[in-house]
C-alpha cells in the first residue's frame, strides 16, 4: 500500500491529498529516510511525520485496509508524539 493511502486509511492524516502534499514536502520519513508519496509501506516500518514542531512516530503493524474506522487505530503503534 502506498504511504499516502496508508496515512489516510489509518486516519493519521484526514485526506489523501494532504498526505500526498506532506510527502512531497519531504516531511515523512520511513526508517530514517525521506520518502515520496508512492513509497510502499511494509509491516515493521517506522514512520515519522513532521507535524509542525512535534513529530509523530509510529510503527506499522498492519497494511490491510480496515472497513470500520474504530479498527483503523490497530494499523499502527504509536512510539512517540500524538
Amino acid at each position: 500500500m502506498r504511504i499516502d493511502k496508508y496515512l489516510k486509511v489509518s486516519r493519521l492524516i484526514k485526506r489523501r491529498t494532504v498526505a500526498n502534499d506532506v510527502a512531497d514536502a519531504g516531511r515523512i520519513e520511513v526508517n530514517g529516510k525521506i520518502v515520496k508519496a508512492s513509497y510502499a509501506v511494509k509491516v515493521g516500518d517506522i514512520i515519522t511525520i513532521g507535524f509542525g514542531s512535534k513529530p509523530v512516530q509510529v510503527k506499522v503493524v498492519s497494511v490491510t485496509a480496515p472497513t470500520a474506522k474504530d479498527v483503523a487505530r490497530e494499523m499502527y503503534e504509536v512510539i512517540e508524539g500524538e
